[in-house]
């Protein structure tokens, strides 16, 4: 949902960003976003269906300028990954951190919930790619 909400924002925003998503497992690796996510995208006139699941590797901590995570667990991953390399480490943030700087507050995985769980995920993804297109889009 983060990466198709980011999309569009940049896109409406006329920016040139290069936008993806991954996963800190590949359990799930080439499999589409979880029908529900892509509803409530849709919702929205959003289009994420297309999208496939991908697990993150070294080289994207080295290629991307920011790598945002949902919560602490997949902040651990990644630092597991990076090898604590501090300029790698620096590039990964909390998303939730553009809103409520500080608090480290998880995206609360809607997986195992109703559908109001996907729609409280979309609107907190909402306000803060809205922020992060503030603060990086000049």
């Amino acid at each position: 949902m983060a990466e198709g909400i980011m999309r569009h924002k940049a896109e409406n925003a006329g920016l040139n960003w290069f936008i993806d998503s991954a996963g800190t497992g590949g359990w799930h690796s080439g499999e589409p976003p979880d029908h529900r996510a892509v509803k409530k995208m849709q919702h929205y006139n959003l289009n994420i269906a297309n999208l496939r699941a991908r697990q993150i590797k070294l080289t994207d901590l080295k290629a991307f300028d920011l790598i945002y995570v949902m919560d602490m667990h997949n902040y651990n991953e990644l630092k597991r990954l990076a090898m604590n390399n501090p300029t790698l480490l620096n590039k990964v943030k909390l998303i939730l951190n553009e809103v409520k700087p500080g608090k480290n507050l998880p995206v609360p995985d809607p997986y195992y919930g109703g559908d109001d769980g996907f729609e409280t995920v979309y609107q907190l993804l909402q306000e803060a790619c809205n922020v992060i297109v503030q603060k990086y889009g000049e």
